[in-house]
């Protein structure tokens, strides 16, 4: 396991990114198209829209990249995606591009497991510098072959909005 980032990331609109290759402006309407998840959009080629629970302020999260599938772990929220990158530079942003970490991803095509807890906690919120976080996230991938993104866990009311009600999906 490598873990490639690990800190607080400002979100805005609940929303965290990563893209590879050019910058690239995603509207959450075109992240969530064809997918059965409202946490992480991957209909974008070469970029992911992750939604956080905390609408602003910096939140912990930590990326981990993998040889293998991870254990499910204590984590109340998983959604696993399919993401292959359009370059090997990748870069993980808050809002407005912010990037908070650059790393390379050599194979073709990874799965992509975004895992949260504390969503409900953190339902809409703004983080309190110095105050303790409301919610946290990981973001872990590992090579994988192209297949449909699913929930694998869903607990909170939050997230159930997300997956049934959020972005658009068609």
């Amino acid at each position: 396991m490598s873990v490639v980032f690990e800190g607080l990331v400002h979100t805005a609109y609940m929303q965290l990114y990563l893209t590879t290759g050019q910058d690239q402006f995603l509207l959450p309407d075109d992240a969530f198209v064809g997918q059965v998840n409202g946490l992480c959009g991957a209909a974008n080629p070469g970029a992911l829209f992750l939604v956080t629970a905390t609408h602003t302020g910096g939140i912990p999260v930590r990326i981990v990249l993998l040889d293998d599938e991870p254990d499910l772990g204590d984590w109340e929220e998983i959604v696993d995606v399919s993401f292959v990158p359009s370059e090997r530079g990748t870069a993980f942003s808050g809002w407005a591009d912010d990037p908070s970490a650059t790393f390379d991803l050599p194979a073709a095509s990874y799965r992509v497991r975004w895992s949260g807890r504390g969503m409900d906690a953190a339902r809409d919120a703004t983080a309190t510098e110095g105050a303790p976080a409301m919610d946290s996230y990981e973001l872990a991938l590992w090579p994988a072959a192209v297949a449909p993104d699913r929930i694998v866990r869903r607990t909170s009311a939050a997230a159930d909005y997300w997956h049934n009600t959020g972005f658009r999906r068609g």
